[in-house]
């Protein structure tokens, strides 16, 4: 890592050797249903909240990942989780049965790449050995967290996205097979001054672009290094948005890049600008990402994943969103 770069390097390659999506109904009817692992029609997961059930769907993405890796979920030396509920009480409860190490963290709905980043660094480093990078997040809870009362049934602008019912674990382990993460980007906070709290695109897309900007200054790597290009959940207006900055400083993502919350819902579904959430690109990455990567129909990938630093208390006093997006590189051997 040189002074002013963002990136780490991983010469070790800390590997996802194994991982587990499971979602909701919704998210299963969409378009990658048949990538995910497990479909849960009751959006309480069998508990008597939302809440509960989001917590419930941590713990359920740990142990499938744990299984499919050949171990038990208190094998791993660490646990990187996080979610969008205030103190992190879906991790926060998922990682109270689990006696490993643990890290609760916040990064909005680009916590998924923060977790495999610090992840992998401890890895790469030599303190782990294995570690579990879950988070996750409910359309519901976050909804009457963030928004209305669901019964309220308020009428959304057609920019609005959808939170993401579900949850995605990797296990990352310094041996096994699987893709590894040759580096990360750490981004850093940006702020164009967006006020409108539905509008969580426009607000994402320019810290997407900083970070796609550092990853090639960074790594010296072009768009056509990469077979695929994904965003976390910056919706169609805000992938929409990254082509144009991008266009601007002469990066074409053209068929390359595509975005986690334009794929997981159809157009027919009515999910507004598509999805959002921690969920949404831990879901993709999970299932349909590493499936393309086993099969080695992807052996380079750039994931972005997008978080719009918001909180109920910012919004009603009028202030913008801050945006964060940290991006990993993943290749096959």
């Amino acid at each position: 890592m040189t002074a002013k770069s963002q990136t780490l390097k991983f010469e070790n390659k800390p590997r996802i050797i194994a991982g587990m999506s499971v979602v909701g109904r919704k998210e299963g009817d969409g378009p990658l249903g048949k990538y995910f692992d497990e479909i849960d029609d009751d959006p309480k997961m069998g508990k008597g909240s939302f809440e509960k059930g989001e917590s419930a769907m941590f713990a359920t993405a740990v142990a499938g990942a744990a299984k499919k890796a050949g171990l038990r979920p208190f094998d791993f030396d660490a646990l990187f989780a996080g979610d969008l509920l205030n103190q992190l009480i879906s991790s926060n409860y998922a990682a109270r049965e689990l006696p490993v190490s643990y890290f609760g963290l916040y990064s909005a709905c680009s916590t998924m790449t923060e977790a495999l980043s610090l992840g992998a660094a401890m890895i790469n480093a030599g303190y782990y050995r294995t570690a579990a990078c879950v988070t996750g997040s409910h359309f519901a809870a976050a909804e009457r967290q963030y928004r209305y009362p669901l019964e309220y049934g308020c009428q959304r602008p057609p920019y609005a996205q959808w939170t993401v019912t579900g949850a995605g674990c990797s296990v990352l382990s310094i041996k096994g097979d699987g893709p590894y993460i040759s580096s990360a980007t750490i981004g850093r906070v940006a702020d164009y001054g967006v006020t409108d709290a539905n509008n969580m695109g426009a607000a994402m897309a320019p810290a997407a672009f900083e970070t796609l900007l550092a990853v090639l200054d960074d790594t010296g790597l072009s768009i056509e290094d990469f077979d695929a290009v994904f965003t976390g959940d910056l919706g169609r207006l805000g992938a929409r948005i990254l082509r144009d900055l991008s266009a601007e400083r002469g990066v074409c993502l053209g068929q390359k890049y595509s975005d986690c919350g334009e794929m997981i819902f159809s157009r027919e579904q009515n999910c507004y600008s598509g999805g959002s959430g921690a969920g949404c690109s831990a879901c993709v990455l999970n299932s349909f990402i590493l499936d393309k990567m086993r099969k080695r129909e992807y052996n380079k990938v750039l994931l972005m994943a997008t978080g719009a630093l918001m909180s109920p208390t910012t919004s009603f006093q009028g202030e913008s969103i801050p945006a964060i997006s940290h991006g990993i590189i993943l290749e096959n051997d």
